[in-house]
């Protein structure tokens, strides 16, 4: 049975004192059943924020990023090891992000696919696509080749620990909507691919979270889909005011 999730993306937002703040508030109110609530803070409050939450059920951290080898000379970077041992279970792999702006390539995301999963963590697979590919109708062969690349080579055994979030890059900041039925039709499309990879069983137990600017507005309506198991939230899980309505979207 697959996991409901509502993931928040902080990205490169928030102090050291904003983020206790926020972490606080979402472990005192967050009060989840079944599902899950991953906290994705920037990388030097992982340790505060986890144990924050240490005590809240249901609420995990996940780090944004992470490197494909384990130790180095790498100035800046942070391995799956380093992640591990403050506590944290969950990594953002490819976001959209990452893609555009450090140039991740579908052989370096397939390489920190395989770094998290060996060290133990478990992967956030973020894929989708910009307005122009959307706009040509190539959308669900460039998702189908994000898949391919980076995450197919892995045995299903490796696969099933997998969560994948589906961005459409074409409704973010564009000013175009994607409507509860294009998140369906894509999470379907997903799925079926995993399906057509794996088999029904692998397919039906892969949480696959949409993150195309998630509101409180929009959360019902798109997380009632029955395709779409939860979101990557990156604006909206900046205040509690916004999260925790997202959250409470999962009931």
């Amino acid at each position: 049975m697959r996991k409901k999730i509502v993931a928040g993306n902080w990205k490169m937002n928030k102090n050291h004192q904003e983020a206790k703040e926020l972490a606080t508030a979402i472990a005192e109110g967050a009060n989840v059943n079944d599902q899950l609530v991953i906290l994705c803070p920037p990388f030097i409050h992982l340790p505060v924020v986890q144990q924050i939450i240490e005590e809240a059920a249901g609420v995990e951290t996940a780090a944004q990023n992470l490197h494909q080898e384990a130790k180095g000379a790498y100035t800046g970077e942070i391995s799956a090891e380093m992640i591990l041992s403050v506590g944290s279970k969950y990594v953002l792999i490819g976001h959209s992000e990452r893609r555009q702006y450090a140039r991740e390539s579908y052989e370096l995301l397939a390489k920190k696919v395989n770094a998290a999963l060996s060290a133990g963590l478990i992967p956030i697979f973020c894929c989708g696509e910009e307005l122009a590919v959307r706009d040509a109708g190539d959308h669900e062969d460039f998702v189908k080749i994000q898949l391919e690349e980076s995450l197919f080579h892995l045995d299903e055994a490796e696969f099933s620990k997998v969560i994948i979030a589906y961005e459409p890059i074409w409704a973010i900041g564009t000013g175009r909507t994607a409507s509860p039925e294009q998140a369906q039709e894509m999470h379907h499309h997903i799925r079926n691919r995993i399906r057509i990879r794996y088999n029904q069983e692998v397919a039906d137990n892969t949480s696959i979270l949409y993150g195309g600017s998630v509101k409180p507005a929009n959360a019902s309506d798109l997380f009632a889909q029955p395709d779409v198991d939860g979101g990557l939230v990156g604006g909206a899980s900046l205040t509690p005011e916004n999260f925790m309505p997202i959250i409470r979207a999962m009931d």
